[in-house]
């Protein structure tokens, strides 16, 4: 039933003919208690962005039939609202890349995050948050721009960026990333250094589709690229000893991280800090680093003590699609789908396979 109901969204071009099949797909779901909160901030509210006129004959000519007629609970803030495909996404798409991003690389975002609403309606939603889908908090699920944030933002160039962040997600209407015929976790990150990032060495278990793969951003695409972070022996020792009770500082600041391993992607794997072990995640959290493709000394001074030194290469978690490599790829001439397929191996675009299945 869950294919079937897949396979009826990306046929946004059939809606009107499937109209009944399409209400049966994305019912609106029954309020909840917390759908009764207050509204949230305007920056965190739901959007309003206006329907786009209709053109001639009737044809919408931003928002396809497929998007505008899905059904998408978010939470924003303590609220969980409902939404249209659409409306999430220009959204999602405006909060997670600049809009000066090549066309592209925008239609590749907007298809990456269909397919992340979609895993959370049909396969598997957060735990953190069991009312909703999907949420507004970038360290969960995605970023999300209200309009009204976005008026402010873009000012005098609001109209043309909406405009191209709308085309980005009409022109890839419906269509989702599929692995074994459901949609998959289509997990994306700001930016890598050289490679992305295994599923398992970031996370709990593998996925077949969220490999590392070459990643072509370099210092001349994303600013901040490579960036530094320098921690006092004091605030060093305060931040792991808050977070690692049983951590030991000895007189040498050398000793004080041992057994740095890495993964299959050259990142921070595991550690030691105080003599006690760590993962390169916690390692991120605890010191707010860009990555864990992450370097470390000591600057030792005169005085006995001595900085700790960072320097992170990338941002985000590094699995799936990296926004700045997919902008590198459009500049390059790569299409949306083969940005999408280089970043989830293995994986099939939903509209291709439903036309194989046709060919059949």
């Amino acid at each position: 039933m869950k294919k079937l109901a897949l396979i009826s969204l990306a046929l946004g071009v059939f809606a009107a003919a499937l109209s009944s099949v399409s209400a049966l797909v994305f019912p609106m779901k029954g309020a909840s208690p917390q759908e009764a909160a207050p509204a949230p901030a305007p920056s965190a509210a739901a959007p309003s962005y206006p329907e786009p006129p209709s053109g001639e004959g009737g044809v919408l000519p931003f928002a396809g039939e497929g998007d505008s007629r899905a059904v998408v609970r978010v939470k924003f803030g303590d609220e969980a609202r409902e939404l249209s495909m659409f409306e999430y996404l220009v959204g999602v798409v405006a909060g997670e890349m600049p809009a000066s991003f090549e066309p592209e690389a925008l239609r590749a975002q907007a298809t990456a995050a269909r397919t992340y609403a979609l895993y959370g309606v049909f396969v598997s939603a957060p735990g953190s948050h069991p009312e909703a889908d999907v949420c507004s908090d970038p360290g969960c699920c995605a970023a999300f721009a209200s309009d009204v944030s976005l008026r402010e933002g873009w000012g005098g160039d609001y109209d043309a960026n909406i405009s191209k962040i709308r085309s980005a997600v009409a022109s890839t209407d419906g269509v989702y990333i599929t692995y074994g015929s459901e949609p998959i976790l289509a997990a994306f990150h700001s930016s890598s250094y050289g490679s992305t990032e295994n599923a398992e060495d970031v996370w709990l278990g593998a996925r077949p589709y969220l490999v590392s793969v070459p990643s072509p951003e370099t210092e001349e695409d994303v600013p901040g690229l490579i960036s530094t972070v320098t921690v006092s022996p004091e605030d060093f020792k305060a931040t792991a000893t808050a977070a690692l009770p049983d951590a030991v500082f000895g007189h040498d600041a050398g000793t004080w991280i041992t057994d740095v391993t890495e993964d299959r992607a050259g990142r921070v794997a595991t550690l030691k800090i105080g003599g006690v072990p760590v993962t390169g995640a916690k390692l991120r959290a605890l010191f707010g680093l860009r990555s864990t493709a992450v370097s470390v000394r000591v600057d030792a001074s005169g005085d006995g003590g001595a900085d700790v030194v960072f320097t992170t290469a990338g941002h985000g978690h590094g699995v799936g699609m990296s926004q700045y490599g997919a902008n590198a790829m459009a500049k390059s001439g790569a299409g949306w789908r083969d940005i999408i397929k280089a970043y989830y191996t293995g994986a099939e675009l939903s509209d291709e396979v439903f036309v194989e299945t046709v060919k059949l």
